[in-house]
């Protein structure tokens, strides 16, 4: 633009042209729902048009890990973009900045990985899972072992079959999803347990015995893969319950099933591990990566394959040719080299350590201030991860109803109060993903924010 634009313009632009995600339509058209145009950003503060600055708890997406500001990511994407700000990697073609970060992922990772294969956004990492799942057992002569086991609240993607895996009902309504041939099992989430008789141990012998059960009546001979999040994100942002991961990898085991690690929330030091797989003795075959890759400096995403599964893809590339699989952006160069740039910051800053350091202490003193509280049922999350469940009677467990939108509520109190928070589908639940540079002052003013909006709503 040649001139400058005012803000009554931009608002008007913004109803009238622009298609927000996950957004209320009709509602935002009519101009009944705040638009905030965010214009500036520095550490783990937000500021939009009208100067109004804002802690962001929740990191945009649970993306900006390294918070906002990092010069030495906007930096190399600068150099880059003068050097070479683009070519493909298609049929051997690459990039300094790719290659570089595919050896800083590797060096990085659970060390059974052995290649990466760039994308932009962790549902084209999960769609280009499920090509490789199928190549893999096509390859292996096993044509007929296609299903992918899903669990319901899991968010995989938002995309036709990581939608699919997605477990949470509003990826699904209107959409016709999910697709064949996926399927859905127990979401690993102990407060809303049906049996409230049962310890964690028992819960997880529970969820692994629903997945067996299923692998079973669908036949093991059908079934290629099971998908999980180390730990629930969009769900509910929850936690396995104790001896989950070893139940589960037990029963995929038995049944010659592969499993993929959805790590685009836990890769990169948001669990205070580097990745959520190391965190909980997770063994996977394939880890989909994003977020915390670049901290949204620039879109970037991967898939982590096993040195067992690189095995089977050379073998089908000898039997039958080059894979017909690529992206005209997997690889980008300015994306690389804002991500070789952020995974230096990680570790320059000590984020990883920060993450479970500042995080417990957060979570702590969240628990501290509004864990009393009547109406909390729970709080809960691991490294810089966190979750406040409402319910209407904690002691008999019993939730509000949707239509009063109690999260929502509280929610929208937090950011009068000047921090971001986000309210959770399928719940009434105020989740947490701060910078992983989280401070413990910063922290501090979370928490107070928290318990104010926390009396305003719910007295």
């Amino acid at each position: 633009m040649d001139r400058a634009v005012s803000d009554n313009e931009l608002t008007a632009w913004d109803r009238d042209h622009f298609f927000h995600p996950s957004t209320h339509m009709a509602q935002h058209a009519r101009g009944e729902t705040p638009n905030r145009i965010i214009t500036a950003a520095e550490g783990v503060y937000i500021t939009d048009r009208t100067g109004r600055r804002s802690l962001d708890a929740f990191a945009g997406l649970y993306c900006v890990n390294v918070g906002y500001g990092r010069t030495k990511i906007t930096d190399a994407i600068a150099a880059q973009a003068a050097a070479l700000p683009y070519y493909h990697a298609y049929v051997g073609h690459g990039s300094e900045p790719s290659i570089r970060l595919a050896k800083m992922i590797i060096d990085r990772a659970p060390a059974n990985m052995s290649r990466v294969f760039f994308g932009l956004s962790g549902s084209d990492a999960n769609e280009t899972n499920i090509k490789l799942v199928w190549y893999v057992n096509n390859v292996l002569g096993r044509p007929e072992k296609k299903k992918i086991i899903s669990r319901w609240r899991g968010y995989h993607g938002s995309g036709l079959m990581t939608g699919s895996l997605t477990g949470l009902a509003a990826f699904h309504t209107l959409f016709d999803l999910p697709k064949a041939p996926i399927l859905h099992t127990e979401a690993p989430y102990y407060f809303r347990r049906p049996d409230r008789s049962q310890s964690e141990e028992q819960f997880a012998g529970f969820c692994a015995d629903k997945l067996e059960e299923m692998i079973l009546a669908e036949g093991p001979e059908t079934v290629a893969a099971f998908i999980a999040e180390p730990v629930l994100g969009t769900g509910g942002i929850v936690p396995p319950p104790r001896t989950y991961w070893a139940k589960i990898q037990a029963v995929l085991a038995k049944y010659d099933i592969m499993l993929i690690a959805d790590e685009v929330i836990t890769g990169f030091g948001r669990l205070g591990s580097m990745f959520g797989s190391v965190h909980y003795g997770v063994k996977p075959d394939l880890i989909t990566i994003a977020k915390g890759l670049t901290s949204a400096y620039a879109p970037l995403s991967g898939v982590i394959v096993s040195e067992r599964v690189w095995r089977i893809l050379e073998q089908g590339s000898d039997e039958f040719g080059a894979i017909g699989h690529g992206w005209t952006y997997s690889s980008h160069p300015l994306c690389a080299a804002a991500g070789a740039a952020n995974l230096e910051v990680v570790d320059e800053m000590g984020l990883v350590a920060n993450a479970g350091e500042v995080g417990a202490y957060f979570r702590q003193k969240l628990h501290d201030a509004v864990g009393g509280h009547r109406h909390v049922g729970e709080v809960r999350g691991e490294g810089m991860l966190a979750a406040v469940e409402f319910v209407r009677d904690r002691d008999d467990r019993a939730f509000f109803d949707a239509s009063e939108k109690v999260g929502v509520r509280v929610a929208a109190a937090l950011v009068a109060h000047g921090v971001i928070g986000r309210a959770m589908p399928q719940g009434d639940i105020l989740g947490f993903a701060p910078p992983l540079c989280l401070t413990r002052e910063e922290a501090d003013i979370v928490v107070d924010a928290t318990a104010k909006a926390v009396r305003e709503v719910l007295g």
